[in-house]
């Protein structure tokens, strides 16, 4: 292996791990729901279907990134979330009329 292609293999994995379709439809829900948590969102929950760009939004809809590196990369990663969550459209369909909704803030009681 090249360190050319060692390098471009790390960066698309890295670039991978971040991206908000590969966080919702490959993680379990519980994962998922844990980093949108971690950023303290404002969304309850995000819908299966197209949810990479509704982890994306979520992303943008919390509190601001006192750094600041946040941002650019979100708005980076809603191109390829939008692709991919294309690609991934059949399995979120039957996905989203299976289980629902990824709930975010779940509260005992209210089902």
């Amino acid at each position: 292996m090249t360190i050319k292609m060692a390098v471009l293999l790390s960066t698309f994995s890295l670039a991978l791990s971040g991206c908000g379709t590969a966080v919702t439809v490959l993680q379990d829900d519980e994962e998922a729901a844990r980093g949108l948590r971690k950023q303290k969102t404002y969304c309850q929950s995000i819908p299966r279907i197209y949810s990479g760009l509704a982890h994306d939004f979520c992303l943008l809809h919390a509190p601001p990134d006192p750094t600041g590196i946040l941002v650019p990369f979100v708005l980076l990663d809603l191109t390829l979330s939008g692709a991919l969550d294309t690609v991934a459209l059949p399995y979120t369909i039957y996905r989203q009329a299976t289980d629902g909704n990824i709930r975010i803030y779940w509260r005992p009681g209210r089902g």
